[in-house]
């Protein structure tokens, strides 16, 4: 009898999860308690994704994975019953509370102690990375559940402690808190360090952000919701998948808007017929590049000193209001986003940059004699699927009454970070590929950047595809070895392909050139493959300066190279 490879499970769980899931989105609801639910908890099960370490262990909390859930998720998410997910926003001129979740850019409102409701504006991935999201908040729920009664169906002295912090008005001390975590480490299955570390991880971004409502009370909420469900139907947990939700599958209501506002500013400014290159990455590192060191040099001298330029635009962090300020009156427009996509942008006139003196320790050339000197439009990082909407719609020609604008498009640059599959946190992956998880469509490129074009004594750069995946949530290694020995993969993101998708369907219909250059390139903010350094063990912080600015160096430099030609 043939054997089913722990790999070739893990695609199948993977593809059910998202069947499933477009079912649901279809059926309008189900309980995650449910069949539905059950379902996708058993595709969580048999994919064991690395993010959530111990999920498949019933004797133990997974205490990193549940940071980073409820990082990703409103606050109080672990109290509500009823969560609805619709394509419109119809709450903006009401009462209800807007909440955004702390590490995520999407929006979601407050209707009620119990009712929570999610705005979804970036597509299919958002749907899969809630959904994920929830099944595994329910999972932890029921380990927690299960611990708050004895064999006789009492509730335990620990439980009964809990629910005495959890409920308390008043601070509790230093000493009763040492005393409330010991024994919430029983609950969890976890040590007393453990427990700890999470609760002053959760403790400070409470305090800080007011991203969540604290792990006393996230653990007794989680808990206690499971036993008010068993107690009676109407207590259940129900999501709502509403039927507008089906108009972001083809109708890109979102991206549509967000793509002819950029192009009608670009219009405005007059700049549609100078060369235009868009720049997908974080909305600081470009203006930092080109900006920072004429920002501070006469105010903060001593920064503008520093002679590794990784460590000056490190100490440039603190001054980010000012480059800004003073890159709006040399060339930079910044455009917040208002059509819902949650996609910031700039649009960078380099003209004015004759007259901006940039970093010495950085080549490049901004003094030119250009007579048609390039635009650059840096576009914050898009979500997943939601990439393809955006870029299909940024590439068209500007629809007018009296016939339509083009663009000169000369490049498409992505910038992003990475699972690393080949190397280590930190170390650069050049793509030359796009395939996507659990599907056989790729697609093949010509990457712009080259290993020889970055001088990383302390990175290693990797070359070869990249594999675009469902989501971060889920990742199972035997998937990942499986897609490293057969497609020599050297890495994992959500957006490239959906972005190279967008660039081939462009120059198929002819909306920009076939020798519109193309650039990605990743740092690797994770290694999925190695025990500690997947998405949940937390951001790189100070780590990844280097590496993403040695690639904004790049970009760049490639940027007003070949602008002169």
């Amino acid at each position: 009898m043939y054997e089913v490879s722990e790999a070739h499970k893990a695609r199948y769980a993977i593809h059910q999860f998202k069947v499933i899931t477009d079912s649901l989105a279809i059926r309008g609801f189900y309980r995650p308690s449910g069949k539905f639910g059950k379902a996708l908890e058993n595709c969580l099960r048999s994919l064991s994704p690395e993010i959530y370490g111990s999920l498949n262990d019933p004797r133990v909390v997974e205490l990193k994975g549940l940071e980073y859930v409820i990082d990703r998720l409103p606050r109080g998410i672990e109290e509500c019953t009823r969560v609805i997910l619709t394509e419109e926003d119809p709450f903006k001129d009401s009462p209800f509370e807007r909440i955004e979740p702390f590490k995520r850019r999407r929006t979601s409102y407050r209707i009620s102690d119990k009712e929570i409701c999610f705005v979804i504006s970036r597509g299919l991935s958002e749907i899969y990375d809630i959904l994920t999201h929830m099944t595994f908040l329910n999972m932890e729920a029921a380990k927690i559940h299960s611990k708050m009664r004895d064999d006789s169906g009492n509730i335990t002295v620990e439980w009964a402690e809990l629910e005495k912090v959890a409920l308390r008005k008043e601070p509790v001390s230093r000493d009763k808190v040492d005393q409330a975590l010991w024994n919430l480490s029983i609950i969890l299955g976890r040590s007393y360090g453990e427990t700890k570390a999470t609760y002053e991880y959760l403790e400070k971004t409470k305090v800080e952000y007011k991203a969540n409502n604290g792990l006393f009370s996230l653990v007794y909420r989680l808990g206690k919701r499971i036993d008010e469900e068993a107690s009676s139907r109407e207590n259940m947990l129900v999501i709502y998948l509403t039927p507008s939700l089906m108009n972001i599958i083809g109708h890109q209501k979102y991206g549509r808007q967000w793509g002819a506002d950029i192009k009608e500013k670009l219009a405005e400014l007059g700049l549609k017929d100078r060369p235009l290159h868009i720049v997908s990455a974080n909305l600081h590192s470009v203006v930092n590049t080109l900006y920072g060191y004429a920002a501070i040099k006469e105010v903060h001298p001593d920064i503008a000193a520093l002679g590794d330029v990784y460590a000056f635009f490190d100490a440039l962090k603190a001054h980010g209001d000012d480059v800004l300020a003073f890159a709006e009156k040399n060339g930079v427009h910044p455009m917040p986003d208002q059509s819902g996509s949650h996609i910031d942008c700039q649009i960078i006139d380099t003209a004015p940059l004759k007259c901006v003196e940039v970093h010495p320790g950085l080549d490049i050339e901004t003094c030119t004699q250009d007579a048609n000197p390039p635009v650059i439009l840096v576009m914050d990082y898009a979500f997943g699927a939601q990439a393809f909407e955006l870029m299909e719609n940024l590439l068209k020609p500007l629809k007018k009454d009296n016939g339509e604008i083009r663009f000169d498009i000369r490049s498409v640059s992505v910038m992003g970070k990475a699972g690393i599959l080949t190397g280590k946190q930190g170390d650069i992956m050049l793509a030359t590929a796009h395939v996507f998880e659990g599907t056989s469509d790729n697609y093949n490129f010509r990457n712009d950047m080259v290993p020889e074009d970055f001088n990383a004594e302390q990175h290693s750069v990797f070359v070869g595809p990249m594999v675009t995946v469902l989501g971060t949530s889920l990742q199972n290694r035997d998937v990942l070895l499986k897609l490293k020995d057969d497609w020599k993969t050297i890495g994992l993101e959500m957006e490239g392909g959906h972005y190279q998708r967008a660039i081939s369907a462009a120059i198929i219909k002819g909306n920009i050139p076939p020798g519109t250059r193309v650039r990605y390139a990743y740092y690797a903010s994770d290694n999925p493959l190695q025990s500690g350094q997947t998405l949940a063990a937390g951001a790189m912080g100070k780590e990844g300066v280097r590496p993403t600015y040695m690639i904004t160096k790049v970009i760049l430099e490639k940027i007003f190279g070949k602008s002169a030609e």
